[in-house]
């Protein structure tokens, strides 16, 4: 599998898994394969990353020293891509006394890299308690020596300390501009749901909300469809301080894989604090005919939070692709990121 700009995968050269590079094209509830399609995904724009991603495999750009330092002549920056039922997990943030993925995954890099202290992850996406994820992506900054010695069992060694409930799926060392957080184009989420008790899966039922009254996805996407674009979602915001609330919605559509299943796709450059669950439990309430289909943009324009609003659970929720620029182009967009956006008339 040819690896992403930038990205030297371990693990397949030593009978591991094999790595991934950046994301491919959009495919719900999949795994994601290397490459930006078209050639390479500029970082100006998240919706247009979004819809290049739409487009099929390209060509990639030329890559980089995969080799370059993060944060000194000794250290070595790479790149984690992650999945994980968060079912029995306190969230991604390491918590005393809670058992969560960041230190899980901590705990087993630091044995398998023969680290004297712990290393510390830098995450996409803070998943909350419950959540699940498929294309997780996490940074480390380690010394380079030890890099050298576990890169091509890493992979393997992973698999063999952690739970069966997480899994490192690649490892490799990326160019010190990638940011897994600030680097980010976009997320992609899912949101699964059964309508119909009788299709109910019980195999099924940490991953999927049961609703109990019939949705029509036509009205939801046309509810959806009003809170496309960049605003302030400060109506679908669990408010922390000092954080803007303006986000940039590039999709937000529902479909039904199979009877009885409606799946949400929501597509962001960023989300804040209960956003996906929010807008999801809005367009729920119109599916089901409990409200209008003008309902949430009007929650939308208003900025404020309505407590009619429903916070689905988290268990529906999966964290399920990230997409990310060309490596010429990480370090650029990191800092595009990090630039707070003002809110409306600011």
């Amino acid at each position: 599998m040819p690896a992403w700009p930038g990205f030297t995968v371990a693990g397949a050269a030593s009978g591991g898994a094999a790595g991934r590079g950046a994301p491919a094209s959009l495919g719900l509830d999949g795994a994601v394969g290397p490459g930006a399609p078209g050639g390479a995904v500029q970082a100006g724009s998240a919706a247009a990353g979004y819809l290049a991603a739409q487009a099929g495999a390209g060509a990639h750009a030329e890559p980089e020293d995969a080799s370059a330092a993060a944060a000194g002549p000794s250290l070595i920056r790479i790149r984690l891509d992650l999945a994980y039922d968060g079912s029995a997990f306190h969230g991604w943030a390491s918590q005393p006394g809670l058992r969560t993925v960041q230190q899980t995954v901590e705990e087993a890099l630091g044995r398998v890299l023969a680290l004297p202290d712990l290393p510390r992850l830098t995450v996409a996406g803070r998943t909350d308690a419950g959540v699940h994820a498929r294309g997780q992506v996490a940074h480390a900054d380690v010394p380079a020596d030890c890099w050298a010695q576990a890169a091509d069992t890493a992979v393997r060694r992973l698999a063999r300390l952690l739970p069966a409930d997480l899994r490192v799926r690649s490892i490799g060392s990326v160019p010190g501009g990638f940011d897994a957080r600030f680097s980010a184009l976009w997320r992609r989420y899912s949101y699964r749901v059964c309508d119909e008790p009788a299709r109910a899966d019980p195999l099924r039922r940490h991953d999927t909300l049961w609703h109990p009254r019939p949705l029509d996805t036509g009205r939801m996407n046309q509810a959806a469809a009003a809170c496309l674009g960049e605003h302030d979602f400060a109506a679908f915001c669990r408010r922390r301080a000092g954080a803007t609330t303006v986000r940039d919605l590039i999709r937000l559509t529902w479909a039904r894989p199979a009877p009885g299943v409606a799946v949400a796709t929501v597509v962001a450059d960023a989300f804040c604090h209960n956003m996906v669950r929010s807008l999801t439990g809005a367009l729920l309430a119109v599916g089901d005919g409990s409200r209008p289909v003008s309902w949430p943009a009007g929650l939308l324009a208003a900025g404020i939070r309505d407590p009619a609003v429903r916070v689905l659970p988290p268990h529906g929720l999966c964290l399920e692709e990230i997409r990310y620029p060309a490596a010429g182009e990480l370090a650029a967009r990191a800092l595009a990121t990090r630039r707070v956006r003002p809110g409306p008339g600011e």
